[in-house]
């Protein structure tokens, strides 16, 4: 019986996709956040141009999209 568990539970280890990539872009997306709270706070004219915001805003959304395509994609 203990065998016939082991070896399901090593079947179903195996099935199952690795997660690393979305943990390493999810903590990216927190690092991010954190980064752009800290800076905003300090500094009342962040970012400091039209295209700093922008780039900010870009930068965002791709570290955002990542994160959601390897939550999928590691599903």
């Amino acid at each position: 019986m203990l065998a016939t568990l082991l070896t399901l539970a090593a079947e179903t280890a195996e099935e199952e996709p690795s997660k690393t990539l979305f943990y390493v872009l999810g903590a990216l997306a927190a690092v991010w956040a954190i980064v752009l709270f800290t800076v905003g706070m300090r500094s009342p004219a962040f970012p400091g141009s039209v295209a700093a915001q922008r780039g900010v805003m870009a930068v965002s959304v791709l570290v955002v999209i990542g994160a959601m395509a390897s939550a999928v994609i590691t599903a």
